[in-house]
């Protein structure tokens, strides 16, 4: 099947611009704000390091691991957010936590270095273990502990799913280190089972709806749903999410396309096979690119004005893993694309 995209928007003359500018935030210590001069979050830190990574910025990619490493608690956790190298919010969110795996994988699948693997593990196990004791009595893993390390009893989908993601790619490392973790298999298919059938357990539900784009793509885009139920998913809140020629709505509320939702719906679509839908809504995409190669946060509607005046490096970084996913060999693909039931 030959897709069609806009001005090669594939290309690595395309996306370098895009990965230099996320390059160009990052601090001498590693880590890489939203902005020159904001604060950091663990899961951004993440997924900017992957598209840093794509862009082969190979060094700038491991600072930026070395930086987790650094900041990491004794307990395994990370807070929500740092600036300027203190935490600027001293939560700690069980899917931000979780999501080290997934990028150290990443990290694996584009490089092969078992190097990094083994110097990354400890980090990546402790995490893993404890957001594993932050579950639910069903398998759901709750969002948050407050600053004096009480549980938020409350699970998301979007978090639950990425976090599934991490867990599954942190097994994926086990594996390759010749670890056995049993128990984490079995906590994964405790909370792909919760996601899945009990979404009453689930903050962001209310009788099984979301007003949040992502509670609709993110169970398909991290493979807890998968095959017709995944299609079936995310066909169906097709004409409530996306504005045809623009993209994915952020929320119902607010009328507010953004580049990150839209890419990650991209990338969700690309996921079950759905490649020209995908890649049509990818070249959407470009109509929020700077000339810098950036891309800003969203558009307002019904003007199609650029709101708001930011470009966050999350942002870009969720363009370049969209792109990525549709290249027809690539970590993207590999970490991502993962058909075959669940089997809870």
């Amino acid at each position: 099947m030959k897709l069609h995209f806009a001005e090669d928007s594939l290309s690595s003359e395309y996306l370098g611009p895009t990965v230099d500018a996320i390059v160009s935030i990052q601090n001498a210590d590693g880590s890489i704000p939203w902005y020159r001069g904001g604060i950091t979050d663990p899961w951004t830190h993440v997924e900017n390091a992957m598209a840093v990574d794509i862009g082969n910025c190979r060094a700038e990619a491991e600072r930026a691991y070395d930086w987790l490493a650094t900041m990491q608690l004794k307990d395994g956790s990370w807070y929500t957010s740092y600036k300027d190298g203190q935490p600027e919010d001293e939560s700690k969110v069980s899917h931000v936590i979780s999501y080290v795996a997934v990028g150290v994988w990443h990290h694996y699948l584009i490089t092969g270095d078992i190097s990094f693997l083994k110097k990354m593990w400890p980090s990546v196990r402790a995490a893993i273990d404890f957001v594993l004791d932050m579950r639910g009595p069903s398998g759901e893993i709750y969002w948050a502990r407050n600053s004096a390390g009480a549980i938020y009893p409350t699970a998301l989908i979007a978090g639950c799913s990425s976090t599934y993601l991490s867990i599954k790619s942190a097994l994926s490392i086990a594996s390759v280190l010749g670890e056995e973790k049993t128990c984490w298999k079995e906590a994964n298919a405790a909370l792909a089972k919760a996601i899945q059938t009990t979404p009453c357990r689930f903050g962001s539900s209310q009788e099984n709806e979301s007003i949040f784009a992502m509670d609709w793509y993110y169970p398909a885009m991290c493979s807890v749903v998968n095959g017709d139920n995944a299609r079936e998913r995310l066909f169906g809140g097709w004409d409530k999410f996306v504005v045809h020629g623009l993209g994915s709505l952020c929320s119902l509320d607010q009328d507010w396309v953004t580049a990150a939702e839209t890419s990650e719906l991209a990338i969700a679509l690309a996921v079950h096979g759905e490649y020209e839908h995908s890649a049509t809504v990818f070249n959407w995409l470009h109509q929020m690119r700077d000339e810098d190669g950036a891309y800003w946060y969203g558009m307002a509607l019904p003007q199609r004005e650029i709101w708001p005046v930011q470009k966050p490096t999350w942002t870009s970084a969720a363009v370049v893993m969209a792109a990525d996913m549709l290249r027809p060999t690539s970590a993207t693909r590999l970490l991502l694309d993962h058909p075959g039931p669940v089997t809870p």
